[in-house]
């Protein structure tokens, strides 16, 4: 009886480790691409960065949505962002306490608040409609857009917006990136994005027949395994900040990521196919809303983020998951 989801539980983990690799090739090249040609930090943080971090969280969600798996799509994104705030935060604190720029919550904090009202509003009727997803992707616009126009980084002040990769050590952990031929960063850029399709087309099918055998909704394996899965990139991207010492980096990371995810990836799925959702929907919505409320609440104030209330999130985190894997059948 468990020889089946045993298969599809190491099959998933095969898919997190190809999305990783994946991203981290398709970051690494496109960062030296957008150089090359001339972009400036900024506009390399903004979008090659932004956007190669959360490509997991973007292709599962879309692939789900493509195949009709709408409680995968919508799942995923939920809780990838209750994820990305509750447990990446929560576990960095709990490696070092988190000292808080107020600058970046005053901006960014807003937008993460306002991007998750609205993502409740959008799906409080239990679907997303195709004219909703072009609304949330011109609010994305929107929002990217301002960020460029201010030339404000996204980032605390004295971060690099291609973070962590300038200096002293290479995106995702790795050593300063050297100079290549243009011709090999383009094969590494289209194998990262191949890797990237090929792990998120084979995670979607693979999460779906788990779900099927393991006797839990589509809901509650995206919301959780697939929703884990996706946020790998940002997961170590916060580590290798904490390790360096730079601290803000993981908020702006986390914050960063969970506008892209509600505002971008959402409106790119419902955009392509129009999402329908259970009633569970509302619940995890719910809770995201109030962890989001809380912890920008928290960084607000300005002071550090302790190691008790990074605990509480990690915690509130795993009882999320506990709840939703051995709760009733779905």
């Amino acid at each position: 009886m468990l020889q089946a989801p045993l298969v599809h539980l190491g099959v998933l983990l095969v898919t997190v480790a190809g999305l990783w690799i994946g991203a981290r090739l398709l970051v690494d090249a496109a960062v030296r691409l957008a150089r090359r040609v001339g972009l400036s930090e900024l506009t390399i943080g903004l979008t090659v960065v932004a956007a190669g971090t959360s490509t997991p969280e973007l292709v599962v969600t879309t692939d789900a949505a493509l195949k009709g798996f709408g409680e995968i799509a919508v799942g995923n994104v939920i809780g990838s962002n209750v994820y990305n705030l509750a447990f990446i935060l929560g576990v960095v604190s709990l490696v070092r306490v988190v000292p808080i720029d107020r600058s970046l919550v005053h901006r960014d904090g807003v937008a993460l608040i306002a991007s998750t009202l609205i993502g409740f509003a959008v799906v409080s009727d239990l679907r997303v409609s195709r004219a909703e997803g072009v609304v949330l992707l011109a609010l994305f616009a929107l929002y990217t857009g301002y960020l460029i126009r201010t030339g404000t980084d996204p980032t605390p002040p004295g971060a690099s917006p291609t973070v962590p990769a300038d200096p002293p050590g290479g995106l995702m952990g790795r050593v300063p990136l050297p100079e290549r031929g243009t011709g090999r960063d383009a094969l590494s850029l289209a194998a990262g994005l191949g890797l990237v399709l090929v792990s998120g087309d084979v995670m979607v099918g693979t999460a779906t027949e788990l779900a099927r055998t393991a006797g839990v909704s589509d809901w509650v394996i995206g919301g959780t395994i697939v929703a884990a899965g996706t946020s790998t990139p940002e997961f170590a991207v916060s580590l290798v900040a904490i390790r360096r010492g730079s601290l803000g980096v993981s908020v702006g990371n986390v914050v960063g990521s969970n506008v892209f995810n509600l505002l971008g990836v959402l409106g790119a799925a419902a955009a392509i196919r129009p999402l329908a959702v259970g009633d569970a929907v509302l619940g995890s919505m719910a809770w995201l809303t109030a962890v989001a409320t809380v912890m920008v609440a928290a960084l607000w104030t300005g002071r550090a983020l302790s190691r008790a209330e990074g605990g509480l999130f990690a915690l509130s985190e795993v009882a999320r998951w506990t709840l939703g894997l051995l709760g009733p059948p779905g």
